[in-house]
């Protein structure tokens, strides 16, 4: 993985980045066949809180020089999937998801959960000297 070598120039080369955000375009198109009642309400958290895990990561990046700064970013990029978990259960609870879709979401969001906290417990390997 092209993470643990450092060798990474941007987040938007990294796997976990372009997996948050392959997800959250899938949460996105998912979210265009919901109810118009929903718009500012599920519509809008769902959206929110699954496109701010790649936001969170991009701004983890930058804060590489200062470990805690960056595994506190990760964190919240992590607490942000875990949103986005609820508020798919939530959404398939309503109606708006089949069981299968919600279960493909669902996977995908945990798989990069999975690589998150990796990234955290080695958050060493990416971090660069001040």
């Amino acid at each position: 993985m092209r993470e643990n070598t450092g060798l990474a120039r941007s987040p938007f080369e990294l796997d976990v980045y372009k997996a948050a955000f392959s997800v959250q375009q899938a949460t996105f198109e998912e979210t265009k066949h919901w109810p118009s009642g929903e718009r500012f309400s599920l519509v809008d958290q769902i959206r929110r809180s699954s496109r701010s895990i790649g936001a969170n990561l991009a701004e983890a990046w930058s804060k590489r020089a200062y470990p805690a700064h960056f595994v506190s970013k990760l964190a919240d990029a992590d607490g942000e999937l875990q949103e986005t978990l609820h508020w798919l259960a939530t959404a398939s609870e309503c109606g708006y998801l089949g069981k299968e879709t919600h279960e493909n979401l669902e996977t995908e969001f945990k798989k990069l959960g999975k690589k998150l906290g990796a990234m955290i417990a080695k958050h060493e390997t990416f971090c660069r000297p001040r």
